[in-house]
């Protein structure tokens, strides 16, 4: 049996504050942005502190959402990891 271990990553320091003021542009509150975005708000806190990398796929809807610059866009998707959340390859489909 083979078993695999996922490495935690650290992102960036800079990343949750960039997700906090991104969200406080919109107008949009914790729950509203975690339900628009379809994530619990207690992983939003978790992305806004920086404690927490996301998805690939959470990064994409984030940025529609928060409606991300280019920059911003670019800072938040070189941050996502491509095996972990909704992108974890051995996640069983719904």
């Amino acid at each position: 049996m083979t078993v695999h271990h996922r490495i935690r990553r650290t992102p960036p320091a800079d990343l949750g504050p960039l997700l906090h003021m991104a969200r406080l542009r919109t107008g949009a509150g914790l729950r509203a942005t975690a339900r628009a975005v379809g994530i619990a708000p207690s992983y939003l806190v978790a992305l806004e502190s920086s404690r927490r990398s996301p998805s690939r796929t959470v990064a994409r809807q984030l940025a529609v959402v928060l409606a991300l610059d280019d920059d911003e866009r670019s800072r938040l998707l070189a941050a996502a990891v491509d095996d972990a959340g909704r992108d974890y390859p051995r996640r069983p489909s719904p």
